[in-house]
């Protein structure tokens, strides 16, 4: 089922003005956790212009060069993406965080800073919202991990993990501003930096194992390929399917290479038009293996 491209223009548009309003505020109080918290939502909206990048180009068309086409680009800028989260948000993050607590500051006029966090956390809640809901309508009845496990999709596991650590990262900070000021303690800010850092780092590890993983190529479902055997042996002239090693190039383009063994009595041009047709009636069910390659093979001597 194909992503759709809301959540991470809703994600973009929220985090560019949360990224201003909470700099602004930061300038005012010297809140190391502010200063955190824009830094985290001035990296999510650079994450949000390459993972639109990398959808754009993934949409090329194949040439010579690429004669597979594009579509791991998608799955490359979203490896970029997590790796962004855990250099700039997480290391700047934890780098804020120490240096406040070495060198503490009081938080002075921390209203600036509830008004921030309470706009921030009403924005990064509406694209919060706006990401569950689209990865659990491609997700449909599979369990929360499984189908993150199982998504082809970066753009979108990516966004909601972000929101949620936008959420997450909010309310720490929230609490890191409240206790040092109430406590007169500034190094409460500076902790909240850290978890804030600390968390960040955690869903990058997460991200970029998952966008790893869809870099190197991972196969098309076991549900799925068995469709593709099926329509392929109830083609007239098959008389069995042998394998079907498959590759996702794109979250809605497979590559699989089947297999077949053929009735022993056809000839070439027979075998050409049943490999012309098997194409068709797998592509009619199963539009997403765009490229379908078929290795003929001998039946079995007797």
């Amino acid at each position: 089922m194909a992503a759709s491209k809301v959540p991470i223009y809703t994600a973009l548009i929220a985090n560019l003005a949360i990224a201003i309003t909470k700099f602004v505020a930061a300038s005012v109080t010297g809140s190391s956790a502010m200063i955190s918290e824009g830094i985290h939502s001035l990296v999510d909206s650079c994450n949000e212009v390459l993972l639109l990048f990398g959808i754009s180009r993934s949409q090329k068309p194949a040439d010579k060069k690429r004669p597979f086409g594009y579509g791991k680009e998608q799955y490359f800028w979203a490896f970029i993406v997590s790796l962004l989260i855990f250099a700039v948000g997480g290391g700047i993050s934890l780098y804020e965080g120490i240096v406040h607590i070495l060198d503490p500051e009081v938080i002075e006029r921390p209203l600036w800073n509830y008004v921030v966090l309470g706009i921030a956390i009403v924005f990064d809640g509406i694209s919060f919202i706006t990401a569950i809901r689209e990865f659990n309508r491609q997700r449909g009845e599979l369990p929360f991990w499984k189908a993150v496990k199982r998504s082809k999709d970066p753009s979108t596991f990516v966004v909601l993990f972000e929101d949620a650590a936008d959420v997450i990262g909010l309310c720490i900070a929230f609490l890191g501003v409240f206790l040092g000021h109430e406590l007169q303690n500034p190094y409460f800010d500076g902790a909240a930096s850290i978890m804030i850092g600390l968390l960040l780092i955690a869903v990058s590890a997460l991200l970029a194992r998952e966008s790893r993983s869809l870099l190197m190529g991972e196969s098309a479902g076991k549900d799925e390929l068995d469709e593709v055997m099926a329509l392929a042996r109830a083609d007239k002239a098959v008389l069995d399917v042998v394998d079907a090693p498959s590759m996702y190039l794109a979250p809605e383009e497979i590559v699989v290479v089947l297999t077949i063994i053929f009735h022993k009595h056809l000839q070439s041009p027979e075998i050409a038009e049943a490999i012309d047709r098997i194409k068709k009636s797998i592509q009619l069910k199963r539009p997403a293996f765009k490229q379908i390659f078929i290795e003929p093979l001998l039946p079995p001597p007797g």
